[in-house]
C-alpha cells in the first residue's frame, strides 16, 4: 500500500509553519494515540503514520528533500524509518515538552547528574539600633557540615576511589520503557551519583563531610535595617563527596530601643517637656545615636506634638558617608500632685486668663461646640 502525503498526514499545507506543524501533530497524536484507543488497529495505523510524517516534516533538511523527492527521498532505510510506534519519534519531543520536568528533569542528552552541592544555611543574628548604626563585627558558630580531612571530601577509604556506577554507566541516570513513553529517572544504586564507592570512608561513612560547628568572622556594615541578608558565598554546608559548598544567608534582627524610634534613615525621639517650659520656652538637652548630646531650643508656647529636626544626626545610610535626620517630638506634662502653693498659683492663673488668647485652641474648639448646638436649637 503506497504511503498518503505525510502534509495530508498531519492535516496542513505545504507552506505550514514549523508551529503550525507542531500543533496539529499534537492534537492528532492525542487522538490516535493506542492509550485511548486499546484494541483499535487503524488508530495504532495513524499514530504510526503520524509519527512518521512529524519526525520527516519537523526537520528543515529532511522536510526539504521530502519537498523535491517524495517518499522516494527515504527509501532503503532512510530516515522515515524507526519514526514510528515502537520508537515513537517525534511524539518524544511532544511528550517530553510537556512533561519532561516532572519525568526525568530536562531534554534528552543533556546529561542527568544530580548535583553534589552542599546546602545554603540561614542564620539569625540579633543587632541593637547602636550596632546598626555605627557596624560592627561579630563572631558566630554556625553547627554545619564540613569536609571530612580523613578523605578529603571524596567519601572513599584511604587508598581507594569511587568507580562509575555499573547500573547507570556513570551517567547518574536510568532510562525504563513504560507502554509506550520512555521515562528517565535518577539511578537508584548511585542516587545520581554516577559513581559507587566500595569501600566507604570510616569519618564520614562514605558522605565525604561531617557535623562539626565553623567559627565565623562577619562584618555588619553600618546602616543596615532589620531584615537586611548578608550572603557570604561559600560558607553553607559542604558539597557530597566533593561537591561545591552552599552559602550562608545571615538575617539581621535590629532590636526596639528603649529611646529612638526608626524610620529608613531618620531616627525619631518623643520627649515630654514641663508645663511650664512649653509656655514659658527653654532648651532641653537631648541624645543622639552616636552617643553625644544635641541642644534643642524650646520656644514660648510650644504645644503636644511639635517636631524639632535636627539635620545629619540620624541613622547612617548603607553604602554612604550621609546620615539621616533626627526628629524631637515634644510633648507637653500636665503637672500633677501638686502642692498647695501650686495649685493657688495655677488657679489664680486661670482667674487672670480667662478665656482669652493664652489657649486659642480650647477657646477656638469650645466657641465651635457652642455654635454647633446653638443651631440645633434654631
Amino acid at each position: 500500500m503506497s504511503k498518503r502525503d505525510y502534509y495530508d498526514v498531519l492535516g496542513v499545507d505545504r507552506q505550514a509553519e514549523a508551529d503550525d506543524l507542531k500543533k496539529a501533530y499534537r492534537k492528532l497524536a492525542m487522538k490516535y494515540h493506542p492509550d485511548r484507543n486499546p484494541d483499535d488497529k487503524d488508530a495504532e495505523h495513524k499514530f504510526k503514520e503520524l509519527n512518521e510524517a512529524y519526525e520527516v516534516l519537523k526537520d528543515e533538511q529532511k522536510r526539504a528533500a521530502y519537498d523535491r523527492f517524495g517518499h522516494a527521498a527515504f527509501e532503503g532505510g532512510g530516515p522515515g524509518q524507526g519514526a514510528g510506534f515502537g520508537g515513537f519519534g517525534g511524539f518524544a519531543d511532544i511528550f517530553e515538552e510537556m512533561f519532561g520536568e516532572v519525568m526525568g528533569g530536562g531534554r534528552r542528552g543533556g546529561g542527568g547528574r544530580s548535583s553534589n552541592r552542599g546546602a545554603d544555611l540561614r542564620y539569625t543574628m540579633d543587632i541593637s539600633l547602636e550596632d546598626a548604626f555605627a557596624g560592627k563585627k561579630a563572631t558566630i558558630h554556625i553547627p554545619t557540615s564540613v569536609i571530612c580531612d580523613t578523605c578529603s571530601g571524596s567519601g572513599a577509604k584511604d587508598g581507594t576511589q569511587a568507580k562509575a556506577c555499573g547500573t547507570c554507566g556513570g551517567l547518574g541516570r536510568v532510562r525504563a520503557q513504560q507502554g509506550f513513553f520512555t521515562i528517565e529517572r535518577t539511578c537508584p544504586t548511585c542516587n545520581g551519583q554516577g559513581k559507587v564507592i566500595a569501600d566507604p570512608c570510616g569519618a564520614c561513612s562514605g558522605s565525604g563531610r561531617v557535623r562539626r560547628d565553623k567559627t565565623l568572622e562577619v562584618t555588619i556594615p553600618a546602616g543596615v535595617e532589620d531584615g537586611t541578608r548578608i550572603r557570604l558565598a561559600g560558607e553553607g554546608e559542604a558539597g557530597l563527596r566533593g561537591g561545591p559548598p552552599g552559602d550562608l544567608y545571615i538575617f539581621l534582627s535590629v532590636a526596639a530601643h528603649r529611646l529612638f524610634h526608626r524610620e529608613g534613615a531618620n531616627i525619631h525621639c518623643r520627649v515630654p517637656i514641663p508645663m511650664t517650659t512649653g509656655a514659658l520656652g527653654g532648651a532641653i538637652e537631648v541624645p543622639s545615636i552616636d552617643g553625644a548630646r544635641a541642644k534643642v531650643t524650646i520656644p514660648a508656647g510650644t504645644q503636644t506634638g511639635t517636631q524639632f529636626r535636627l539635620r545629619g544626626k540620624g541613622m547612617s545610610v548603607l553604602r554612604s558617608p550621609a546620615r539621616g535626620d533626627m526628629f524631637i517630638q515634644a510633648v507637653v506634662e500636665t503637672p500633677m500632685n501638686l502642692t498647695k502653693k501650686q495649685r493657688e498659683l495655677l488657679e489664680s492663673f486661670a482667674k487672670e486668663a480667662g478665656d482669652d488668647s493664652t489657649s486659642p485652641e480650647s477657646h477656638g474648639f469650645f466657641k465651635k461646640v457652642k455654635e454647633f448646638f446653638e443651631d440645633l436649637t434654631d
